[in-house]
């Protein structure tokens, strides 16, 4: 009988473990889903209603301090959702002295997008699994950016610092797609 109990308890024991570690299991296991999976050959424009045609390279331009601009900026109406271009993780919701209010997401190939300038969030929280599309937050001009027309800024770090998002915002996302598909006897690609 004691075996019995023994075991009963272990089982109680490991069944409460699993119950309480499941969202960090099933958090770690996607991270690694995501860091796995190749980065985005091309990206939606992450602003609602702005077309790819709109869109202006400000990569690299001078900015105040003797930076450099690491992104791209995005003009549309204050309160125009902000969406993610990518599935992920939502790292952090909050704000900095340059970006105002800010969202950070882990998308694949563990790239981070990040989302400034914001007018408000939406109901987004650290932690929380997303798919492409989710509204984040909304275009604003908080920050550095008070006194300028609203806008996003949106900028994507790889593992060597940030790139240009521009290309990828401009490329075809048809051509990103054909790029993943399986080649071989009996498939057919796009011409490039």
């Amino acid at each position: 009988m004691t075996v019995f109990l023994r075991s009963l308890f272990v089982a109680a024991i490991l069944v409460l473990g699993y119950g309480l570690l499941e969202p960090y299991i099933e958090r770690a296991l996607y991270t690694m889903r995501l860091a796995a999976m190749p980065t985005p050959l091309a990206l939606p424009v992450p602003v609602e209603g702005v077309q790819r045609r709109a869109l202006r390279d400000t990569w690299h331009g001078a900015r105040s301090e003797g930076r450099k601009h690491e992104g791209i900026d995005i003009f549309a109406r204050r309160g125009t959702p902000v969406v993610s271009s990518t599935e992920g993780i939502v790292t952090r919701v909050g704000t900095n002295r340059l970006g105002g209010l800010v969202v950070w997401v882990l998308g694949p190939g563990g790239q981070r997008h990040y989302y400034a300038h914001l007018d408000g969030y939406s109901d987004v929280q650290p932690g929380m699994r997303i798919e492409a599309g989710r509204v984040l937050g909304y275009v604003g001009n908080t920050g550095n950016a008070k006194g300028t027309p609203p806008h996003l800024h949106y900028g994507v770090y790889d593992t060597g610092g940030a790139i240009n998002p521009y290309p990828l915002l401009k490329a075809d996302p048809a051509l990103a797609q054909e790029a993943d598909r399986p080649t071989g006897p009996g498939t057919r690609t796009a011409a490039r």
